[in-house]
């Protein structure tokens, strides 16, 4: 018989579809994908890719954003249901009076927000190139960002930029005490803490490096040390795991799971690849107009 991830790859040829899952998704998923990576890779791979159907593994506004940077694609996200609470911490009506209050600021918007707040912003960016795109706003009287304080106080600690901050968070990364730190440097004194920019100052600064997803791909690779403790969602231990076999990874907190990332399954990528299961995302072509700007924006400014 068949194994699941062998009917995927059949119907995947048959239908040229490729499957992006993110970092966080649960380790079978990642085990099957075409590419596994952090918000910006995905939205790269989205904009690069040629084939016919996109089957995203994530969350609502990542597969909304293969939509927007590929229009002409069938993009499906396997789990209906998987929100982003960050991203519904604004809404359309909320940002468009924040701008009326700072008329002359640019309004930057982390990726992880709803289209429709894409659409209302001047150039979008992620965890991983939030700082090249700060940098290129330099001239700017001010920045309005959104939805993430603590992304958003990230950047403005390592810039000069005069921010005013939207008071969204996510409620995985919040979840970091400053004493997980220290207890877990206590129990592995040789390990490097690798947190991520979602993460409070107060644990940030605590840390050794502080990446996006990607990013502390990128550095485990290269750095010659052997032992990490990762302070981020759960899943990225599978895929350093999977990158790095020989060295150690160590997760913060048992608590550092998102509800909505860990909704993927083998069985919903196979119902969406046979038409039976997903949702195929359909949005209003003046939103994907419109946020296509901020998104295709941020591309460039990240070359």
């Amino acid at each position: 018989m068949e194994t699941i991830a062998e009917k995927i790859d059949k119907i995947k040829k048959e239908k040229n579809a490729v499957v992006l899952a993110h970092t966080y998704q649960p380790g079978e998923v990642q085990d099957i994908a075409d590419y596994v990576g952090d918000s910006y890779g995905l939205s790269v791979k989205a904009s690069e890719s040629d084939a016919d159907v996109i089957v995203f593994c994530g969350v609502r506004f990542m597969a909304e954003t293969a939509h927007i940077l590929s229009p002409e694609k069938r993009v499906i996200l396997p789990t209906p249901g998987a929100g982003c609470p960050m991203a519904d911490m604004i809404t359309p009506d909320e940002l468009i009076a924040m701008k009326k209050e700072y008329p002359d600021y640019q309004v930057m918007c982390y990726v992880n927000s709803t289209s429709e707040i894409k659409a209302l912003s001047d150039v979008c960016c992620t965890s991983s190139n939030a700082m090249k795109i700060a940098r290129h706003l330099s001239d700017s009287k001010g920045v309005l960002f959104v939805p993430d304080r603590h992304l958003g106080s990230y950047i403005q600690q390592k810039t000069d930029l005069n921010m005013v901050l939207w008071d969204g968070f996510c409620p995985t990364h919040v979840r970091i005490q400053p004493q997980d730190i220290e207890q877990a440097r206590v129990r592995h004194p040789e390990a490097l803490v690798l947190i991520h920019p979602e993460a409070p100052r107060s644990c940030r600064d605590l840390a050794d490096e502080v990446l996006s997803t990607g990013g502390m791909c990128e550095f485990v690779k290269n750095s010659s040390a052997q032992q990490f403790i990762i302070a981020t969602e759960l899943g990225l231990i599978h895929t350093l795991q999977r990158q790095n076999p020989e060295k150690k990874y160590y997760p913060l907190s048992d608590k550092l799971l998102c509800p909505n990332m860990k909704q993927g399954s083998l069985e919903q990528v196979l119902a969406s690849l046979e038409g039976r299961g997903g949702d195929v995302i359909s949005l209003d072509p003046q939103i994907v107009h419109k946020a296509r700007h901020s998104l295709v924006r941020m591309l460039e400014l990240s070359k």
